[in-house]
């Protein structure tokens, strides 16, 4: 993919993300985390990041964007979901410095994914500012949503 193409789907998903952001406001149990305070991270094949915060309390988006990056950035050195790769480290399916990450470094939280453009691209994102499988949800509808446009 272009640069320039890869610019626009990544514009493209910030734009769903505020869109979707006050529907799943609107759950008791997602409004009370962040207060929609939220953040994301992509981090693309090239190796470019891109992020964006939504919402007004800089202090809670500085946070939720350091946590955004540690997702996507951990999705990045490993390829799996967060969650997923803490699971296969403490199994011992993976050694725990494989990919460059110490145990206590690693985020359990869920929020961080691979995801697959059309196109054919991988790219590695974090979350942050919503329950862990609300997180996953918002950046697989955000991905569908700018790919439709």
């Amino acid at each position: 993919m272009q640069q320039n193409d890869m610019q626009s789907l990544i514009a493209g998903i910030f734009n769903a993300i505020e869109k979707l952001i006050p529907l799943y406001l609107a759950l008791p149990a997602d409004e009370i985390i962040s207060n929609g305070n939220v953040a994301v991270c992509i981090i693309d094949e090239t190796g470019l990041v891109h992020g964006k915060m939504f919402g007004t309390n800089k202090p809670r988006l500085r946070q939720s964007y350091k946590v955004a990056w540690t997702k996507a950035s951990q999705v990045w050195l490993t390829g799996v979901k967060t969650g997923e790769y803490e699971r296969m480290v403490f199994t011992r399916e993976v050694d725990e410095n494989a990919n460059g990450i110490e145990a206590p470094d690693l985020i359990g939280w869920e929020g961080g994914q691979p995801l697959t453009t059309k196109s054919g691209e991988i790219l590695a994102v974090g979350f942050s500012g919503f329950r862990g499988t609300t997180d996953i949800e918002i950046m697989i509808k955000a991905l569908d949503l700018a790919q439709e446009a």
